[in-house]
């Protein structure tokens, strides 16, 4: 073991921190003036709290937070009527750095701290040295027989105490500025400070004696005494020129810790930053950040409102979370409170629920896939619109009833809420459906392309539910994961036994090569199109004539997948696979037709064949149609389809 030549304490001396106190304690120097108002909040709000000990029967006119520019003097001073200091405060609590008088008053007052101190650290007084080439403190403490104090100090350690000159309790910083500090002279400047920092503080605060904060803080108001309107003119204030939010949910707990907020659901433009919060972080009705990421689950970020906890850790500057138990708590309880909300909404007001269910359902989708706890409680109530026509008396959905027995899932008799509104949850979609295709989920991505798959499926009693959202690609497959028996199939991926007459295929049209009617549409189609990555499939569906269609494109689920996974890790847009098939329906009298269109025509052994123009056109005709369902051509191949269109169309007349 080495000798141990000497131990002992580090020593640290002001004149080398206090230089990095006054340029790098807080990262906008704005926020000095958001610290001395806090300061004066606290003074005001301690002397309320010795007067209810019994310990002040002095004057307790109404509280104020006065400020004043001078720009002759380059002064701005921020007064309080609050308790003031005794020469020994000063020497104790401003000229010993960081030791703040906050911590000490808490425990002797604890018994009566129903209102909160701000301050914690003891530097936010030193702030004023980022932007003051000279502080002064005029302050009179509320203790009987007290004498005015005047505190003043030009940047460097040292300072001068002598006796002051306020009549009456309370406390006034005076700063002079520096001169590259000016713009802090301005009325509109500080007015602008204020609201941004201070707007919700409890006291009215002045400027040359205009009021210029808002005061009332709704988060802190009792949900009962609050109506609509209220919450939506906060909504407003907080982000003008918005469209009105679909719902909101009011925080207020004060165990394990304390929290207050109202988180409001905004309607999803397209162009919104999911990835960036909206959120204002308020610890004790002081601004801290414009955003609550630590704070906030991922899938509630883009949520807006405020939040407000005393219990959430801030470094020294309150400019940034730490993160720590406590944080993912207060994460929990808002995600928990989130779901709640929806849960009532989804019982008490079914339609309202389902009419924001474009937005909402993309929170409730990217919680399910992020946070295990919120997709158990939400998870009974997760919707998808559907092809389904609803009847009100059978198909009313189910809402949660607290009974004796425990909650239970029953009927909502809601009148005309179910056969307006189609949508459903899977668990009554698979149970709905399990006669016909038990386990099996049809799916649709995009309505307007996918309209003929769609149709197809409905003509023969198929429902479909849309998963039309930008968040649907990955959620179907987390839905295939937590439902590992049940199939997820889109509509224009494979086809349902049920749509197709099998019957009809099989038929021998040529006994001379005792080929079917299949066989021989798939060569007319292969030699036509010669296009070696597109399977040629042939089917006979189910439909009334030409109301199905006479082709269509599928992609597998696998190949698509695969396909849009690439297209994320390379951020960009998921290209339509080469490798496809072309179901061809041999029942559409179009395809049909070509049959005896195409008689005469020989298909030589090698694959070519003497085949007319004409089949050639229609069969690439009608692979065209089929594939603008699932992409939109460029500008080449727009171009070969409108000149292929016109030589059809030229024939045709010309016959």
């Amino acid at each position: 073991m080495a000798t141990i030549l000497e131990q002992g304490n580090i020593s640290i001396h002001t004149e080398n921190i206090f230089p990095i106190i006054k340029k790098w304690l807080y990262s906008d120097h704005e926020i000095f003036l958001r610290e001395l108002i806090s300061n004066a909040v606290d003074a005001i709000q301690k002397l309320n709290m010795v007067a209810r000990t019994g310990e002040f029967s002095g004057d307790l006119s109404e509280p104020k937070i006065e400020i004043t520019l001078d720009k002759e003097q380059k002064t701005l001073a921020i007064a309080d009527n609050g308790i003031g200091m005794t020469a020994d405060e000063v020497k104790k609590y401003i000229n010993q750095v960081a030791f703040s008088s906050a911590e000490e008053f808490v425990e002797k007052y604890k018994g009566s701290n129903d209102q909160q101190i701000i301050g914690h650290f003891g530097l936010g007084f030193y702030s004023s040295f980022m932007v003051a080439q000279h502080v002064e403190i005029e302050t009179l403490s509320y203790q009987e027989g007290a004498t005015p104090v005047n505190w003043a100090c030009d940047g460097s350690t040292e300072f001068k105490i002598a006796e002051g000159s306020r009549a009456s309790h309370g406390t006034t910083i005076i700063l002079t500025l520096q001169e590259e500090e000016a713009e802090y002279l301005e009325p509109f400047r500080v007015k602008e400070l204020v609201r941004k920092y201070c707007d919700f503080m409890p006291f009215p605060i002045a400027l040359d004696g205009e009021q210029v904060n808002r005061q009332k803080a709704l988060w802190k108001e009792s949900p009962s005494s609050l109506s609509s309107e209220d919450y939506l003119e906060f909504y407003r204030y907080l982000y003008p020129f918005q469209e009105e939010p679909l719902l909101w949910v009011h925080l207020n707990t004060d165990y394990p810790f304390v929290v207050n907020g109202i988180l409001y659901f905004p309607k999803l433009r397209p162009d919104v930053d999911v990835t960036k919060g909206q959120i204002k972080l308020f610890c004790n009705q002081v601004f801290v950040s414009d955003n609550c990421e630590e704070i906030i689950p991922r899938f509630l970020l883009p949520l807006r409102g405020v939040i407000d906890s005393t219990d959430i850790p801030l470094n020294v500057s309150r400019s940034f979370l730490q993160n720590d138990r406590t944080v993912r708590r207060i994460a929990d309880y808002i995600a928990k409170k989130v779901g709640d909300r929806l849960k009532e909404l989804y019982r008490e007001d079914y339609p309202a629920y389902v009419q924001s269910w474009q937005d909402l359902g993309t929170f409730v989708k990217f919680g399910s896939m992020n946070d295990d706890k919120f997709k158990k409680q939400v998870e009974d109530i997760l919707i998808f619109r559907t092809t389904h026509v609803a009847d009100a008396t059978t198909d009313a959905p189910k809402v949660q009833v607290e009974t004796a027995e425990g909650d239970v899932w029953q009927d909502n008799t809601q009148e005309n809420n179910a056969a307006a509104l189609p949508y459903t949850t899977l668990k009554d979609y698979l149970e709905r459906n399990k006669e016909k295709h038990e386990n099996r989920v049809f799916y649709a991505t995009d309505e307007s392309a996918q309209a003929t798959y769609i149709e197809l499926f409905k003509s023969q009693g198929l429902e479909v539910l849309f998963m039309d959202s930008f968040i649907d690609t990955h959620f179907v497959s987390f839905l295939e994961r937590e439902y590992s028996d049940v199939n997820f199939s889109r509509v224009d991926a494979d086809l349902d036994d049920t749509l197709i007459d099998k019957e009809k295929e099989s038929e021998i049209v040529d006994p001379s090569n005792n080929k079917t009617r299949g066989e021989q549409i798939k060569e007319i189609f292969e030699v036509a199109l010669s296009k070696p990555k597109v399977t040629i499939r042939t089917e006979a569906l189910k439909s009334d004539g030409e109301n199905a269609p006479p082709a269509m494109v599928l992609v597998s689920e696998s190949t698509r997948r695969m396909q849009e996974m690439s297209a994320l890790f390379q951020q960009q847009s998921a290209e339509f696979p080469e490798e496809h098939t072309l179901l061809v329906n041999i029942a559409h009298p179009l395809v049909d037709n070509l049959l005896s269109l195409n008689k005469g025509s020989i298909i030589q052994p090698d694959g070519s064949s003497s085949g007319n123009e004409m089949t050639t056109l229609l069969c690439q005709h009608i692979y065209d149609l089929a594939l603008m369902a699932q992409k939109g051509f460029d500008a080449e191949g727009m171009k070969a389809f409108v000149e292929r269109s016109n030589r059809v169309l030229t024939r045709l007349t010309n016959t």
